[in-house]
Order: C-alpha cells, then sequence, then structure tokens
C-alpha cells in the first residue's frame, strides 16, 4: 500500500498540467519515433549493401512509423509530425495560426534528435561501411541514410514540382480520410489507413527526390549530417 501511494504521488508531482505543453511533448515524441524507425530503416538497408533490407521493406517502415505516431499522439496534440501538415490545418482553420511555429519548431527538433539516435545506432556501421569517410556522394556515400536527395537528372523545377505534387496528394489523402462527411473509417484504424496511403505516395512517388513529404523530416537530419561530419554538401 505504501508503494502505491508514493507511485501515486509521484504520478500527481509528474503530471504535467499545461496542454500547450503537453501537446508540445506529444508531438516530439511522436515526431521522434516516426524519424528513427524511417532513418533506421534506411540505415539497415545502406549499411547492408541491401543485404538486409531495400526499397521496399524502406517504404513500409515509414508507412507502420507514421501509424506508430499518430496512435501515440493522435488524441492529444493531432500527431501532426510534419510542418506541411500543420500548416494545411491552419488553412482550413482547424488549427490556430499562433502555434504553427512552435509545432514546427518542435517537430524539427525531433527529427534532429532522431538523427542523432540512429548515427548512434549504426555508428559502427556507418563508419565501416563508409571506409571511415562521410561522403554525399560516391558508391559510399552515407549521407543519403538522414537525408532525401535528388536523382542526377532532375532539375530544380521538377524536384519543387515532385514535392509540391506529392506533399499534396498527402494532404488531400489525409483531409478526405478526417473528414466526417465522407464515408468514414472504422473508429480507429484511421492511423492504418492513412500509412496505407503514405505507402502508395512513397511507392509511386518516391523515385525523382526519394519522396520526403515532411519538411521536419528532411531539415533536421540534414542539419545534424552538417554538423556531424558531412559538411555544407549536403546543403548542395
Amino acid at each position: 500500500m505504501a508503494t502505491a501511494s508514493c507511485l501515486t504521488r509521484a504520478r500527481g508531482l509528474l503530471r504535467i498540467r499545461n496542454q500547450l505543453v503537453r501537446e508540445c511533448l506529444a508531438e516530439l515524441l511522436s515526431t521522434f519515433i516516426l524519424i528513427i524507425i524511417t532513418l533506421s530503416s534506411s540505415a539497415q538497408k545502406v549499411t547492408s549493401s541491401e543485404t538486409k533490407g531495400n526499397l521496399l521493406t524502406s517504404y513500409f517502415a515509414g508507412a507502420l512509423a507514421v501509424m506508430v505516431g499518430i496512435y501515440i499522439a493522435g488524441g492529444i496534440s493531432g500527431a501532426h509530425m510534419n510542418p506541411a501538415f500543420s500548416f494545411a490545418m491552419c488553412l482550413m482553420e482547424q488549427f490556430p495560426w499562433w502555434k504553427f511555429p512552435i509545432f514546427m519548431v518542435v517537430q524539427t527538433l525531433a527529427s534532429f534528435i532522431s538523427a542523432g539516435a540512429v548515427y548512434i545506432l549504426y555508428y559502427d556501421a556507418i563508419w565501416y561501411y563508409s571506409n571511415g569517410t562521410l561522403t554525399v556522394s560516391g558508391p559510399r556515400e552515407t549521407a543519403s541514410i538522414f537525408a532525401t536527395y535528388p536523382a542526377d537528372y532532375v532539375s530544380v523545377a521538377n524536384g519543387f514540382l515532385d514535392q509540391v505534387i506529392g506533399t499534396g496528394v498527402l494532404m488531400v489523402g489525409v483531409m478526405g480520410i478526417m473528414d466526417t462527411r465522407n464515408k468514414g473509417v472504422p473508429k480507429g484504424l484511421e492511423p492504418v489507413v492513412v500509412a496505407l496511403l503514405v505507402l502508395s505516395i512513397e511507392c509511386s512517388m518516391g523515385s525523382n527526390c526519394g519522396c520526403p513529404l515532411n519538411p521536419a523530416r528532411d531539415i533536421g537530419p540534414r542539419l545534424f549530417t552538417y554538423l556531424a561530419g558531412w559538411g555544407p554538401e549536403v546543403f548542395r
């Protein structure tokens, strides 16, 4: 009984009552889980020379990570996990504009932390695979573990259009799934349907630029690689 009482008091002391702080922590955790799974699947694929993973397993991991993230924070922050989604929600007047920069910073910070965690997790594998040189291009490049890079044939204009269309399809699809006036998704299965939407976009629109769809997912890890030793080439 004494132990139970102590645990109850501890929970009471640790309980966060500020709603904004709760939402930010939920967004931080859900985005961290999303990105650490997504980047880890990429790291496993790259460092094993695709013997322990391939493009399809990376797509599946990324889509399932979206599902897990929504289940983690959907009831607290809405599990945006993506500045583009937060922006779309603001445009639809379903999310206050003053929260948008806060969520964007939290999502980017979570992505940066996730990149650091993946670097630690795959530290030996990355350095073994890269022969001790962290590069952005070449046969032993490892920067693509953390951020997406366009194919050599893709122009800036085509890359921009690729991201506008891909992210637009994602936003329209999610809005349609969330719209209660449409044919409803069984309650509790919304994250599964969103994950299938993400998987379909990855499988159909990923060849040009890697299908990032998420500014935080790209900026946070890219900034980490810049600071961790890959250098300024990661922004070229």
